[in-house]
């Protein structure tokens, strides 16, 4: 087949992947799970190969009593034989429907549980894994390739036990009739084997690389519509066209590559039928001729050989669902095998909620990923009911060290106490619900006001969701929503202003009522009017909780407990405004810039 002139992929991203035995041991407690479903359905399987393996032997019947008894040959023999096809063809029926519904509707239960597994696990994975990966690659791995993954399970046990029954009762009913004929025969099928496991390696490579390729489409396209907005505001339509169709062409090229293995495969596979059918008409010739054979007999093994030839063909046309299928398995897999970062110890308990008192005690950070020194021993106490805020150049740290508190991220030294209380020694989930958040970029879910507003604590009544709300100065423009409470906020809330978002952000909040206050930047992006309004919500959030706010607004955070000024050494400054303004440091810089500017970006 040199003619072909194709040579193994030098790119191939599955050279280090996991093995095919080690992702069947993996995936099989999936299957198992639904054993009795899959016995049942291989007993179908067994009943399907019947027709096709009595067929030969009621026409070598039907022919070796023609050639030795002609008068033998009745009426009766014909329909008792036609009969008993008929009646195989029946439960052949039966089986297929079964296989076709229960089979396919196991796949689908198989699939539902990996993808299940797989969100549960995206779930607990922390910040720096979504920072450093594309959603698009992980809804391609948890979506489309799992879908594969669903023919895959039904039909890959069906498949190799109807191809083992076809082969080893085909294999024995040929030997019964000339053994050195299917000696000869069967030794057309090491070379094949060898040569299909050799493609199929370059195959799996293939499809593996389309599964990426169609991850990266995903991230593009996701990437151009959310930022849909801002294309059309810098006329940017063609930039994103240009970059659309490079993701489009890589694509196309990719799969090419994976069509071009899938046609090597059937074409090497289709040689080596016609070598057997070759063999079969030669060597059955000669043995015919020789008297080695009778005529019924050659007509089985024919029969026989175009039921093993088929049966092969079946396993090489599925070859492509498996690859695709294994690939799928091997994806789902790397998103179990990434390890959880920051998780609950075994013997953690949850947090004792007291007055909000929180230490930093020689906290040091770096993120796992790049090592990029953020935090440097920072001691730091703040008392319950205390308002705080950071202040400083951007990139100071001032957001990681929110982020520090509720676990987003783990200190790389020292230790985070709330109460008295190691946040590594207690449960995420009650560490978490003793901290409320308020962010400048706020995401709304689609759904409705009230869905959102009730986010953290679902079972909230209307009444809880609609006091909630008029805390956060929310109420007065959720009722003049066309729905009011149950208005469809749209996709991220791009129904809804700037101020409005914020405020339902900070009635959820409210809802949530946490013990711990963590307001980042949260006015920053917001115009005048909308500035005050939500000011003044957060003022009422604020109230009697201790609260930590990364200021971008100096004039927002005047009246505050403590202000903090981090720089590249940690805490350079901590004191109130007029405490820091007499110092004449980094602050009293900051606040004097403020006439001329009054962000600090």
């Amino acid at each position: 087949m040199a003619f072909l002139k194709v040579t193994a992929p030098t790119d191939d991203p599955g050279q280090h992947s996991i093995p095919s035995k080690e992702l069947l041991r993996r995936f099989w407690p999936y299957m198992h799970k639904y054993r009795r479903t899959i016995a049942l359905d291989l007993f179908c399987a067994a009943l399907t190969c019947l027709c096709d393996l009595v067929l030969p032997l009621i026409l070598r019947t039907i022919t070796n009593t023609a050639m030795h008894d002609m008068a033998a040959l009745t009426i009766g023999l014909v329909l008792r034989m036609s009969l008993l096809y008929l009646v195989l063809r029946l439960i052949d029926a039966a089986a297929q429907y079964y296989m076709a519904d229960m089979g396919h509707v196991m796949g689908v239960y198989i699939e539902t549980d990996m993808r299940r597994d797989a969100f549960a696990h995206l779930q607990k994975l922390g910040l720096t894994y979504y920072s450093n990966t594309k959603i698009g690659q992980i809804m391609g791995r948890i979506t489309s390739d799992l879908f594969d993954v669903t023919e895959f399970a039904h039909h890959c046990p069906e498949e190799f036990f109807i191809a083992g029954i076809k082969i080893l009762v085909s294999f024995c009913i040929l030997c019964s009739y000339n053994i050195a004929l299917t000696l000869l025969l069967f030794l057309c099928v090491p070379p094949m084997v060898l040569v299909s496991v050799k493609i199929n390696h370059w195959q799996r490579a293939a499809f593996r690389r389309r599964r990426i390729q169609v991850g990266e489409l995903n991230s593009r396209i996701e990437d151009s519509l959310l930022g849909e907005r801002v294309i059309k505001a810098f006329c940017a339509e063609d930039v994103e066209k240009e970059k659309f169709e490079q993701g489009n062409i890589e694509f196309l090229r990719v799969k090419k590559a994976s069509y071009k293995y899938m046609a090597l495969f059937q074409c090497a596979t289709r040689l080596f039928d016609g070598l057997m059918y070759l063999v079969v008409v030669c060597g059955g010739g000669l043995f015919l001729v020789k008297g080695w054979i009778s005529a019924g007999d050659l007509v089985a093994y024919t029969l026989y050989v175009s039921t093993l030839i088929a049966t092969i063909r079946r396993i090489v046309e599925f070859a492509e669902s498996f690859q695709q299928g294994m690939t799928g398995i091997e994806r789902f897999f790397e998103i179990l095998d990434t390890p959880v970062e920051i998780e609950d110890k075994p013997d953690a308990k949850p947090l004792q909620v007291g007055k909000g008192r929180i230490d930093f005690e020689n906290v040091t950070f770096e993120y796992p990923d790049d090592h990029n020194l953020i935090l440097r021993n920072i001691n730091l106490t703040i008392h319950p009911g205390e308002r705080v805020a950071l202040v400083g150049s951007s990139g100071g740290g001032k957001t990681t060290l929110c982020n520090l508190i509720p676990r987003f991220y783990e200190v790389t030294e020292g230790s985070i106490l709330i109460d008295g209380q190691n946040v590594r020694d207690v449960t995420l989930k009650s560490l978490r619900s003793t901290i409320g958040i308020v962010q400048q970029d706020v995401h709304l879910f689609s759904g409705t006001v009230a869905e959102n507003i009730s986010y953290g604590k679902p079972n909230a009544t209307r009444e809880e969701i609609q006091h909630a709300a008029v805390l956060a100065g929310a109420d007065s423009f959720i009722q003049t929503l066309k729905d009011g409470y149950d208005t469809y906020v749209g996709e991220r809330g791009v129904k809804l202003s700037g101020g409005q978002k914020q405020r339902i952000a900070i009635a959820r909040v409210f809802l949530k009522d946490p013990r711990i206050l963590i307001l980042d930047e949260a006015t920053s992006a917001l115009d005048n009017e909308s500035e005050i309004l939500v000011g003044q919500s957060l003022d009422a959030l604020a109230h009697n909780r201790t609260t930590i706010t990364i200021a971008h607004r100096l004039t927002t955070i005047k009246n505050y407990d403590r202000i903090l000024v981090l720089g590249s050494d940690g805490i350079c400054e901590d004191g109130t405004h007029d405490q820091l303004l007499a110092q004449k440091g980094t602050y009293y810089r900051l606040w004097n810039q403020i006439p001329v500017e009054e962000t600090l970006s």
